[in-house]
């Protein structure tokens, strides 16, 4: 039987690592782990990024999972190449699923004044990108944290703040923690809820979505 490949993105300044609780049977799925690359200029456009980041995907029809950014990101590249599947956790569908605060920073361009130390700097950028609950988290949650380069970083925000896109692309399967403080629940349309997921939940509820993951490729 011919194996189903699976391309995963991380969020936004995540590793490969936030992966490594996802139980899926090695007999049925091939797992390819992406990683972020070093925007050509801050005002590279999402969706040039998203086609230069199809340049690693080796398989015809894939399965894209994205978490958080990452999860905006394979929606972005699925605009350019055929997939079986995308699947986006702890994330977005469109513009009007991002919470008020995020359209308030686009608007007024806030984003723009925080100092380059709140970015590279892991507690503060836990603070004020990520959340409290992870902050309280910092050291164990550490290495998951692994992409802080400036150009990198600077470039994501402004792309998550900024995303535009109007409606849901088609082919989408959304889940979704309950408890998401990044991306509030109340803002989320046609998903598979996680009881009490927060943003991190990839981590703390991987058993749970890779069951999710698994009946979403079977039925």
């Amino acid at each position: 039987m011919e194996k189903t490949h699976i391309y995963l993105m991380p969020g936004l300044a995540a590793g490969p690592e936030i992966f490594e609780n996802l139980e899926l049977s090695k007999d049925v799925y091939e797992l390819h782990y992406l990683k972020w690359k070093t925007p050509l200029a801050l005002e590279e456009s999402i969706s040039n990024y998203a086609m230069r980041m199809t340049e690693d995907i080796k398989h015809e029809k894939p399965v894209l999972i994205g978490v958080s950014f990452g999860g905006i990101m394979v929606q972005e590249m699925s605009k350019f190449i055929d997939t079986e599947k995308n699947i986006i956790i702890s994330s977005v569908k469109s513009k009007n699923e991002l919470p008020k605060h995020f359209k308030i920073a686009s608007k007024s361009k806030i984003y723009k004044l925080f100092p380059t130390k709140i970015i590279t700097n892991f507690e503060d950028y836990a603070k004020f990108f990520v959340g409290k609950s992870l902050e309280k988290k910092a050291k164990t949650y550490k290495k998951y944290l692994s992409v802080r380069g400036k150009s990198y970083l600077k470039w994501s925000i402004h792309n998550v703040v900024n995303w535009n896109q109007e409606k849901a692309s088609k082919n989408v399967v959304h889940i979704h923690g309950t408890n998401d403080n990044i991306f509030p629940i109340k803002n989320i349309k046609n998903f598979i809820e996680i009881k009490n997921g927060n943003h991190s939940m990839i981590l703390i509820k991987a058993k749970e979505i890779s069951k999710i993951i698994d009946k979403t490729l079977t039925c």
